[in-house]
């Protein structure tokens, strides 16, 4: 389904890269109060899994300093990130660079290293524990066919942020080769940094006895007695939640800067410093942080599950936004204009239907979980007022929906 949205939003952005992406996709072809509510949904989405990334630092820090309360190194991270945004654009690119090289090594080392837990059992004295802890400690499925729906409350969550490959569409040199090349290599990504370190981490270790306090790589080797490996497993997962919390920064402030282009969003948010940083969308974002500070001061124990919650909503409301933008762009080609596509969405329309299909499920499925269904009510108040404000931007001229 991931493939199938970063399919139809690559399709748009290489026939024309702009800076405000699918915000800006959405108001062309679906009516710019469509265009308004998924720019501001994806800025608040990009705010909602931020604060769960620098919450996800302040647990990662709590292995080593379990005395210091989470929401200082949650301040300290969102002083950090922020600053080196408002350095240079060239500072993003040279971070995230470094960033994501130490997290695919780490990725595969840790992989490589579970492996041999599993296979050869490597550090535990010779006994190789197999795979049967994933169908045993209650089968495959524990829970049931309702478990394993419910878990899509999370799941999709932890795919938010994907679509960023359309923001950076307006500042690629090659947008026709970058784009086309980062969409097909979405499918490897997720069996290698999703299905095979989760399928690791349950061979190691029975599901049940994992639990949120802790990285589980880090916990598995931990209890393994490798120290050395859990530290060094700590940094990653810490060089993780960092580069995380970098490209939302990033992506918010330039979704929110091409909305202040098209005039739907204050104009103070389009100026940029001699270095050419839209620093006033860095400074908004890091302000909307301090909200998770203060969450992470007053309730540490449930701001994840909360914001994960939410996060899910903002994520798949602008995923279904993308696909039906592209659905309403090719029903606005004629056959000229479709044969010129130079990366066409490939047995269009069925794969965009199905994954849109798939995205009013999930909405299904949140308004079902009672510990998730406060993301239908913030999610649906805040489109309200998105709708209320944008009625009043519009002042005296009649709103289009």
């Amino acid at each position: 389904m991931v493939y199938a949205v970063l399919r139809a939003l690559g399709e748009m952005a290489v026939a024309d890269p702009v800076p405000g992406s699918f915000g800006e996709y959405a108001g062309r072809h679906l009516g710019p109060l469509a265009g308004f509510t998924t720019g501001w949904t994806y800025v608040f989405e990009m705010v909602i899994v931020c604060i769960a990334d620098v919450t996800a630092f302040g647990v990662y820090m709590g292995l080593w300093f379990p005395d210091v309360p989470r929401w200082i190194w949650v301040l300290a991270v969102v002083a950090l990130v922020g600053g080196l945004n408002l350095i240079s654009v060239s500072v993003f690119g040279e971070m995230e660079f470094w960033f994501t090289a130490v997290k695919v090594l780490a990725i595969v080392a840790m992989i490589v290293c579970g492996a041999l837990i599993v296979a050869f059992g490597v550090g535990t004295g010779g006994a190789a524990t197999g795979v049967s802890n994933l169908w045993s400690h209650g089968g495959f499925a524990p829970n049931g066919v309702a478990g394993i729906i419910a878990s899509l409350a999370v799941v999709m969550f932890a795919f938010g942020g994907t679509e960023i490959i359309g923001v950076t569409a307006g500042e690629a040199q090659s947008p026709e080769r970058t784009i086309p090349r980062a969409v097909r290599t979405v499918p490897l990504r997720i069996l290698l940094f999703y299905v095979l370190t989760l399928a690791v981490i349950m061979s190691i270790s029975p599901w049940d006895t994992i639990d949120g306090d802790a990285s589980p790589f880090v916990s598995i080797f931990s209890t393994l007695g490798m120290g050395a490996a859990a530290t060094v497993l700590n940094v990653v997962v810490i060089t993780a939640a960092v580069s995380a919390i970098n490209s939302d920064i990033f992506g918010a402030g330039r979704m929110m800067y091409g909305m202040a282009m098209r005039g739907q969003a204050p104009k103070a948010l389009a100026t940029v410093s001699v270095r050419g940083v839209p620093w006033v969308t860095v400074a908004v974002m890091v302000g909307a942080l301090l909200v998770g500070v203060l969450l992470n001061y007053l309730i540490p124990d449930r701001v994840f599950p909360l914001i994960a919650a939410v996060a899910t909503f903002a994520t798949v409301w602008v995923w279904l936004m993308i696909l039906l933008s592209q659905l309403a762009s090719r029903r606005a080609m004629d056959p000229a204009q479709t044969a010129a596509l130079a990366y066409p969405v490939r047995w269009h329309p069925y794969p965009t239907i199905a994954a849109a299909a798939f995205i009013v499920f999930v909405f299904g499925v949140l308004a079902w979980l009672p510990e998730t269904r406060v993301a239908i009510y913030v999610g649906v108040g805040w489109l309200a007022v998105l709708a209320a404000a944008y009625r009043w931007s519009a002042g005296r001229r009649p709103a289009r929906l």
